[in-house]
């Protein structure tokens, strides 16, 4: 199984470390593309206008610390993508707890996607950045059509015709997009709060929780040693895991909708 995340919006800057280096880094076929995206977005905080990149990367005068810290990022402090990722998802997810068989499922499985470094493994070793997927980099474009010819072949190669569970938001997964077969062994998860209100059950996309829901979730997978081989008996594994699933109804060449419902936060 394929394991597919977002990545976070905070980071946590590591204080020692070995500097980056691309060529220890996973799907290493990226790396020209990484380097591309690297390359513009060092030398766009590197300059003197300060106003022109904060405008790009969405940033208020206050958050001129995220400037610099990309201008530094090929010689500053790197550790695992684990440790650097923060937030609710990872918070559930806690993978610096995970051992055994469990840490060594999510090792394999999980792909982080990234606006900077296109998608990276847990165990690599990277710096904090600020390079969200909806940035548009001077002579590079936006970030999400950017990747998206480099990745195709890298992700659906990762997944060697296994099942792929997809837990990245909307604007990662345009990153790349299933097709064809891969995209029928592609399960793409939606987390729904069901609550009663005048005594109907009413229905609502929750965004805080639902990173919480997904981090858990894959916990919950891992730990519990699921190795589902096809779509089916991913949902077979989550039902036995007690989440509620309810499917939607499958289109030809799109991945299966599922929606996890939730009654607590």
């Amino acid at each position: 199984m394929l394991i597919l995340l977002p990545p976070s919006e905070g980071k946590t800057a590591p204080r020692s470390g070995r500097p980056l280096n691309l060529d220890t880094i996973n799907l290493g076929e990226l790396n020209p593309a990484r380097e591309r995206v690297l390359e513009t977005l060092v030398e766009l905080c590197a300059g003197d206008d300060r106003e022109r990149a904060r405008a790009v990367l969405g940033l208020s005068p206050g958050q001129d610390d995220e400037i610099s810290r990309n201008a530094g990022l090929r010689t500053a402090p790197a550790q695992p993508a684990a440790k650097i990722y923060t937030g609710v998802l990872y918070d559930a997810l806690d993978i610096g707890s995970l051992a055994g068989a469990a840490r060594s499922r999510i090792r394999r499985s999980a792909l982080i996607f990234s606006g900077l470094w296109g998608a990276v493994r847990v165990d690599d070793r990277i710096p904090a950045y600020r390079c969200s997927i909806g940035v548009n980099l001077p002579g590079l474009g936006g970030l999400a059509t950017y990747w998206r010819e480099p990745l195709e072949p890298v992700v659906t190669e990762a997944a060697d015709g296994a099942p792929i569970l997809d837990l990245r938001s909307g604007a990662y997964a345009a990153m790349w997009r299933p097709t064809g077969r891969t995209a029928e062994r592609t399960v793409a998860v939606r987390v729904l709060h069901e609550q009663m209100v005048g005594g109907v059950a009413r229905r609502s996309v929750v965004s805080h929780f639902n990173k919480a829901t997904k981090g858990r979730l894959v916990r919950d997978l891992l730990l519990a040693g699921a190795m589902p081989r096809s779509t089916a008996k991913l949902v077979e594994a989550l039902r036995d895991l007690k989440y509620t699933v309810e499917e939607q109804p499958p289109a030809p060449g799109r991945p299966r909708q599922l929606d996890v419902v939730v009654t607590e936060l």
